[in-house]
């Protein structure tokens, strides 16, 4: 897992052909807004995100947010141990975005 900021995160999805926005924040959550491109995975509904995890291509770069950036770092541990290559943690999080986002 790498932590990286707004600005690494916006450079970094406009020239990687390989990337996967994950939101692993609950419904409720999501409904007050989202990044636009987002899959939406839950991390509190235990194993059913260990099983939505499974699913996913281990090859593709994953940059993982949730509200403040804790349980976006706790999903990005998870998949590192999966065996996923490339994880980053927005740091900070959806509440401090500034970026394009559907409310």
């Amino acid at each position: 897992m790498k932590e990286i900021n707004q600005e690494e995160w916006r450079e970094k999805i406009a020239e990687d052909n390989d990337a996967v926005i994950l939101d692993v924040r609950t419904e409720q959550e999501v409904e007050e807004g989202y990044i636009p491109g987002a899959k939406v995975i839950d991390i509190y509904k235990g194993q059913e995100f260990i099983d939505e995890i499974d699913k996913l291509d281990k090859s593709k770069n994953y940059y993982v947010y949730c509200r403040s950036g804790s349980r976006s770092g706790q999903a990005c541990t998870i998949m590192d141990q999966k065996g996923f290559k490339n994880t980053y943690n927005l740091l900070g999080g959806f509440s401090q975005w500034e970026g394009e986002k559907t409310e």
